[in-house]
């Protein structure tokens, strides 16, 4: 049976059906595409690097190879543009519905709703085998079965003409219509180039509807842009433009404690469990724990594993999110804890164990305090109890004093991790610390760790967001620092990696070998 025959025995309510969502899934393709393709910053290596089914070395591939993951997202935003005109338009709907049909299947392949595949993408629903991409998967090959575009819509015509030039014989044609392929259809009644045209509407209303969402654009803004001036922030309100995984530079070095394979710049989690180490600012605490919800922390882990980071530095606390990570997500990144818990360093490293962590420490300011206190012994004991569990263990410290009475007392843990900043900014005031200064004395401790020969993870390094990464990373790292740690928001993530490689790629004049 012919398509003509098939669409021919349908009745007008269904005509009318098929039309209309063949319409519906066109302006769904038309506008995920045209999004696309204007986002300078829209890639699929997020999506793609999500995939856990039997692709996922192939979409791995490609979120890995910059050239051909560039060539991907060029396809996949065209096409999604391109396969919305052809069904609304109605033109070579057949072929438009399949082209829809394939790169639903590719999405459907990537991320499957199966039991077990569960990926990071966050979605506005939930699934289970079936979801909107299998379903639009269907519906379009429906419309592929019943082309409609032969009844409204620009096949219509190359259907006339297709039959216009099946009847007409070569010898017809006269000295200004040459024979062959070129074949020009007859005029068409006024009632048939309504038919033809009769989608042509649909594509303005959608094109109107995309302007006023994203806004018209005035005639004073565009001559504003012209002569440079910044026509979206007011006087009271800066700028920015966060970089995507498109802009990342290259991947972090790695060095190693022990065992343990370590991205040479750390996820801090104080952002994340709102310990924001805001001076006087009380009310940012609460903010930054409002923003990191489990979604977004899980967006956040993802984003730094992708861009080579596969380490966070944390409080015991935020086991039960990380483990959810591991679990839900199938994310790797591993988890050093800091043990701190209510003062209870014991209690805190059983915490850490009990949650997965790769590595222990005794917390900065607990060592300090036993330190203080002439307990550091116990330091020695917890160090020990570490490492009788089968992971690296390190002692942290704010004070200098505190690796000095550790060094003198014997004590030799796998790593170090210790403070270091310049106190080259406006709100460090050593005489009195009020949540400000975390290294009082940064030559000094430059000078004692460089005779260190276990590694040293350099923490604040950024002075609680006084001092800009650049500056602060180039620091650490030239004045002995094998890792360092860093809060971080998922804005940030990639800016910071990129200024993390360069600084690493510079010729830093270290005195200190790397330990690691």
């Amino acid at each position: 049976m012919s398509i003509a025959e098939k669409i021919g025995k349908l009745g007008t309510t269904q005509l009318a059906v098929l039309i209309a969502l063949r319409l519906a899934i066109g302006w769904h393709f038309l506008y995920e595409g045209v999004i696309k393709v204007l986002d300078p910053n829209w890639t699929s290596a997020p999506f793609l690097a999500e995939s856990r089914w039997i692709l996922s070395g192939l979409f791995q591939w490609m979120v890995d190879t910059p050239a051909v993951l560039w060539t991907v997202d060029q396809l996949n935003a065209w096409g999604l543009t391109f396969i919305g005109l052809g069904l609304i338009l109605g033109f070579f709907t057949r072929l438009a519905a399949l082209g829809g049909v394939a790169l639903l299947a590719l999405y459907y392949a990537a991320n499957p709703p199966l039991i077990g595949l569960e990926s990071g993408m966050i979605t506005e629903g939930n699934y289970l085998f079936v979801d909107k991409n299998l379903v639009e998967l269907l519906a379009l090959g429906v419309i592929a079965l019943f082309p409609t575009g032969e009844i409204l819509g620009l096949d219509r015509y190359l259907s006339a003409r297709g039959k216009a030039r099946a009847a007409r014989p070569p010898a017809e044609a006269g000295p200004m219509e040459p024979a062959g392929d070129v074949i020009v259809a007859p005029s068409m009644p006024r009632r048939e180039l309504v038919k033809v045209l009769a989608t042509a509407p649909i594509l303005g209303g959608f094109f109107f509807a995309f302007l006023r969402k994203r806004g018209w654009e005035s005639y004073e803004e565009r001559h504003l842009m012209a002569a440079g001036v910044d026509t979206v922030s007011s006087a009271t309100m800066k700028s920015f433009q966060y970089s995507s995984l498109q802009d990342l530079k290259g991947r972090i070095p790695y060095g190693r404690i022990g065992d343990l394979k370590l991205s040479r710049l750390f996820l801090g989690g104080n952002l994340i469990g709102g310990w924001a180490h805001a001076r006087d600012l009380i009310y940012v605490s609460k903010l930054v724990k409002t923003y990191h919800s489990d979604e977004k922390v899980f967006e956040t882990f993802r984003l730094a594993e992708l861009c080579g980071i596969n380490t966070i530095l944390t409080n015991p606390v935020l086991s039960r999110v990380i483990n959810a990570y591991w679990r839900r997500r199938g994310g790797a990144i591993q988890f050093i804890s800091d043990c701190a818990f209510q003062g209870d360093v014991m209690t805190g490293i059983k915490m850490s164990i009990d949650g997965g962590a790769h590595s222990c420490y005794v917390q900065g300011g607990i060592a300090d305090k036993l330190v203080a206190e002439g307990r550091t012994e116990e330091i020695g004991e917890a160090v020990d109890y570490i490492r009788r569990n089968g992971v690296p263990a390190g002692i942290g410290a704010h004070a200098l004093e505190t690796v000095k009475a550790c060094v003198a007392a014997g004590l030799k843990p796998d790593y170090w991790v210790k403070t270091l900043h310049h106190r080259d900014y406006w709100s460090a005031t050593p005489e009195e610390e009020h949540d400000n200064i975390w290294c009082t004395d940064p030559e000094g401790t430059i000078a004692f760790m460089n005779a260190l020969e276990e590694p040293w993870i350099a923490f604040k390094v950024l002075a609680a967001g006084a001092i800009e990464p650049r500056e602060g990373f180039q620091y650490a790292f030239r004045n002995g620092a094998d890792f360092i740690c860093v809060g971080m928001y998922d804005f940030q993530v990639v800016d910071d990696v990129n200024i993390a490689c360069e600084v690493l790629a510079e010729d830093l004049n270290r005195i200190r070998p790397w330990r690691a």
